[in-house]
């Protein structure tokens, strides 16, 4: 053969071609000087690969490579040897089997020893110090309208993907490039320092197995999606309407280690719809396993409207809550408080629930707008009522109880992936030992404690949340300042304790108006709102009753909400001034649950000394994004 330069002493080398010595030699022991070098090239991407090899060929390394790849080397007029010249197989099955052979993966995989250099000479193989390769257009093609399975298996590379792990796993002695962009970085160190850097290895390795694994995941998403997606028995996967808005399409939802944990009892969720059923059952699950008692929770964009336990409603909050008519269960009770402590903000809610629906819960539910539910399962007669709903479009998700979430956490943010360890820590009354204030009663307020900090782990942060007799009454989420988490939370409190005045009780309602509009009447009358609107929302808001009622004034209002007491409250995070104290007092709290650390906590322990009140401090932050 023509001499050729050594990459590393630029001194000519007769017969480099060890392949072809091998052959020469009828499979005696590869006699391969340390100058030559072997790169094996089978591309997909074209792109950039005559000049490449070109430079490679002018540094005195020999190229071998399969199938399209070799044919367009031998047509830019370079020398290149066929796959089959190393492993002495011709390719076959069409193609499919081309590298997947010992003389290839050995060469490949061989480390620089003694011992693995000796086993390459005695079966008569060479070492090969470069792999350039990359993938069959797997996601190209599946991307494109009516595309067949056969098409589709079509372009599973395997052949690649084997070169590509076994090259970017001997990247201490192997280079793996898998990217036309990186060829000019190659061939630059080479020329420069006749070897590529270990650091660059380390580098072309990992996009290698990035390379890789994004494309193992692309063949697993969209085999999943033809063989286990909605519909087929335990669903891997399934498709979805569209993101978080219309144009956001594709949209799907899937699991990767097993069956989704969620199966379709009746209509079909959307995206937004998931992000709230998945939250929102993660919140009564936790409720239910602390307290041991049925919850359910209203969820709007991913935080609750309200979170309630199924413990029994007095008159008054039946008629608060609209449910005065009806027999209810626990479970009934708990979505009865959810709903009804913020109306306005639960219109058009998710629910979810600790417990199998039963068919009191369910009437509510069919009563009131809201897009669907989750549960871990539907009585009969629960579910025939739901399906009525919405023209039989309701949708009714079966969350599995028995399923755990895996410890890990990944999100996709602007193209850039955040991993971290699920919040599963499990809020019990051991987190409420740390009194910190004189008052040291904790225990009178443990339960709505409890509930408002679970709660309040679900909630976008900043976050803040009001509870009493077992229900959250004001829930003040994603503010960017403390304070107006607490305001905001605050003024639904005092809100819902509007509603239980006399003057509200007894508002007499014209015959057809909805329940939609009376919630709404209502919250314009104790907010104050109706009073400040013109003329003609005025008009329109008198024309919903038998009676107009009189308008309350501040003093009214201030004195009826200064009855309300031993309320409980919990923070996201701690509380830094003593501002929040006062607040929260206004509205009749009594007991404070919140991570301490605050630099600021001693004034506020003494504010909240001031009040009678008990706090306690954790070392547990509960921010929520």
């Amino acid at each position: 053969s023509k001499a050729t330069v050594s990459v590393l002493n630029c001194t000519p080398v007769t017969n480099t071609d060890t392949m072809k010595r091998a052959a020469e030699n009828n499979g005696t022991p590869s006699k391969r000087t340390k100058q030559t070098k072997i790169a094996l090239l089978s591309v997909y991407d074209k792109t950039g690969l005559e000049e490449m090899a070109k430079e490679l060929h002018e540094l005195g390394i020999s190229l071998a490579a399969s199938g399209g790849t070799s044919k367009k080397i031998k047509a830019a007029g370079l020398t290149c040897h066929d796959v089959s010249d190393l492993t002495k197989a011709p390719e076959m099955l069409g193609g499919r089997v081309k590298t997947l052979h010992p003389a290839v993966h050995g060469g490949i995989l061989a480390r620089e020893t003694e011992q693995d250099m000796g086993e390459l000479a005695k079966r008569g193989y060479d070492p090969i110090d470069f792999v350039f390769c990359n993938l069959y257009p797997f996601v190209e093609v599946t991307a494109k309208e009516n595309v067949q399975i056969a098409q589709a298996v079509e372009e599973v590379d395997i052949g690649g993907v084997t070169l590509l792990r076994a090259a970017a796993k001997n990247h201490a002695r192997v280079t793996v490039i898998c990217d036309p962009k990186d060829y000019p970085t190659v061939i630059a160190e080479l020329k420069e320092n006749g070897k590529v850097s270990l650091e660059t290895r380390k580098r072309l390795a990992v996009k290698a197995f990035e390379h890789t694994a994004q494309y193992d995941a692309a063949i697993s998403q969209w085999f999943r999606a033809q063989y286990l997606g909605a519909g087929t028995e335990n669903a891997h996967q399934m498709v979805l309407r569209y993101g978080c808005n219309p144009h956001q399409k594709p949209a799907q939802v899937w699991a990767e280690n097993g069956p989704l944990p969620i199966t379709i009892a009746a209509g079909s969720p959307g995206y937004i719809n998931l992000l709230d059923a998945l939250n929102s059952y993660a919140l009564v699950s936790e409720l239910k396993q602390a307290l041991n008692i049925p919850a359910a929770a209203s969820f709007k964009h991913v935080s609750p409207a309200g979170a309630a336990l199924g413990t029994p409603l007095t008159e008054e909050e039946k008629i608060v809550c609209q449910v005065q008519d009806l027999e209810l269960s626990p479970l009934a009770s708990a979505y009865a408080k959810a709903r009804g402590a913020d109306r306005m903000s639960s219109f058009g809610d998710w629910i979810a629930l600790s417990d199998e629906c039963d068919e009191a819960t369910a009437k509510i539910i069919s009563r009131e707008v809201s897009d669907g539910v989750i549960a871990p399962g539907y009585s009969a007669k629960a579910l025939e009522i739901l399906k009525k709903k919405k023209a039989g479009k309701y949708t009714c998700l079966i969350m599995d109880p028995n399923f755990k979430p895996q410890d890990m956490e990944l999100r996709t943010v602007y193209g850039i992936t955040l991993m971290q360890p699920r919040n599963a820590t499990i809020v019990t009354p051991e987190l409420l030992t740390n009194v910190t204030t004189k008052n040291k009663a904790a225990k009178d307020g443990e339960r709505d404690m409890i509930l408002a900090a679970i709660a309040a782990k679900y909630t976008q942060s900043n976050s803040v949340v009001y509870a009493h007799n077992g229900m959250c009454v004001g829930i003040g989420a994603g503010q960017q300042s403390r304070i107006h988490c607490t305001r905001l939370a605050g003024e639904k409190a005092d809100n819902y304790r509007m509603r239980f005045h006399p003057r509200v009780l007894g508002l007499k309602f014209k015959k057809g108006i909805k329940r939609a509009e009376k919630s709404n009447a209502i919250d314009l009358y104790v907010t104050g709102e109706a009073a400040k609107g013109s003329a003609d929302e005025k008009k329109d808001w008198e024309g919903m009753f038998e009676d107009v009622p009189a308008f309350f004034t501040q003093a009214e209002r201030n004195e009826w909400v200064s009855k309300a007491t031993n309320l409980a409250v919990a923070s996201d995070a701690f509380f830094p001034f003593s501002d929040n104290v006062h607040r929260m007092a206004a509205s009749g709290v009594k007991y404070i649950v919140a991570p301490g650390g605050s630099a600021n906590d001693g004034p506020v322990i003494e504010c909240a000394d001031e009040y009678g009140m008990v706090i306690c401090h954790t070392n547990l932050r509960l921010f929520h994004h």
